[in-house]
């Protein structure tokens, strides 16, 4: 009986090891944001309304940027109860709409007084069409919240001390921005193979990681920081879109080897209200630490070229 205990004790501490390594870093920061608006998109489910319920807990206003009403109004009331504030809304936001970013952006800026933090959390894994033909995780993962971040720069430089946090992903490694491809099918990739949606979901993350860069250089002198992440592999429902034999298989790996929600949202939580890390702005974070991208995640001249194409597909130039 001694030597099971035994076994089973070393067994229940490796696990415990385990998961620590597989849960990683957490926010440390105790700052309170009373006073402050926040926004973060794609925030009805997942780690978007963990965050939100993490920022709400610290006293500041979070709009839930969502598409659904209804799913939205029902994370409000989730959000209101986990984090006993009532400073919680939904608005109305579809990223795969250029017509839709523009009218949030019309809205929030008449009702709402301050921004403060802007977190572009949502984002899709699937193929398809956006409402103004392009491809889905272009429009959405990229596209989107470019016009998003350009239509309220403005007013988070007036609240500045401010700061724009983009999810994207450790797959940006596996991305490749071909604009020719870009400008012949409104997509970096093509195809409906499981590898072919990886490759472009890959892409549109890279995306976000040039779109930091660039965004923080812009930025420059006016106090507003901007910050790139990879949230971990999350047991979320980004997945939800797979077909039923890959959610399957996804499901036992997941429970062993993929981080929880609340594990996932660390990492935007660090990057939205550590104190210190202004100077670090445009970098890339994982694990709530500051880390290395290869070339392509920093070239200027693909980062420079990226913005000015999206400025000309989003109708900003």
């Amino acid at each position: 009986m001694s030597e099971i205990l035994l076994i089973a004790g070393v067994v229940i501490g490796v696990l415990m090891i385990f998961r620590t390594y597989v849960n990683g870093a957490r926010c440390k920061s105790k700052e309170k944001l009373h006073g402050k608006t926040v926004i973060v998109t794609g925030s009805n489910t997942g780690i978007g309304r963990v965050t939100a319920v993490d920022l709400a807990r610290r006293g500041a206003r979070v709009i839930l940027a969502c598409r659904n009403q209804t799913r939205g109004q029902a994370a409000v009331d989730i959000v209101q109860r986990e984090s006993r504030s009532k400073n919680v809304a939904y608005m109305e936001l579809d990223l795969a709409s250029l017509k839709s970013v523009r009218s949030f952006t019309e809205t929030f800026l008449k009702t709402e007084r301050r921004l403060d933090i802007l977190i572009n959390n949502a984002g899709v894994y699937m193929q398809g069409t956006t409402e103004d033909g392009f491809g889905l995780m272009f429009g959405v993962n990229h596209l989107g919240h470019f016009l998003l971040t350009n239509l309220l720069l403005d007013r988070l430089k007036e609240c500045a001390p401010s700061r724009i946090v983009t999810v994207s992903s450790y797959l940006h490694n596996h991305g490749n921005l071909d604009f020719d491809t870009l400008r012949n099918h409104k997509e970096f990739g093509v195809g409906e193979s499981f590898w072919n949606v990886f490759r472009i979901y890959s892409h549109s993350k890279l995306c976000n990681v040039l779109f930091t860069h660039e965004l923080a250089k812009r930025l420059q002198g006016t106090h507003v920081t901007c910050y790139s992440l990879h949230p971990g592999a999350i047991n979320s429902d980004l997945a939800r879109n797979l077909n039923k034999m890959c959610r399957r298989l996804l499901k036992g790996i997941a429970a062993l080897f993929f981080k929880d929600v609340e594990a996932g949202a660390q990492t935007t939580l660090h990057c939205a209200v550590q104190e210190g890390i202004e100077a670090l702005s445009g970098r890339y974070f994982s694990n709530c630490a500051v880390q290395k991208v290869k070339a392509m995640a920093q070239d200027d001249a693909v980062a420079k070229k990226l913005w000015e194409v999206s400025e000309t597909l989003s109708g900003l130039s």
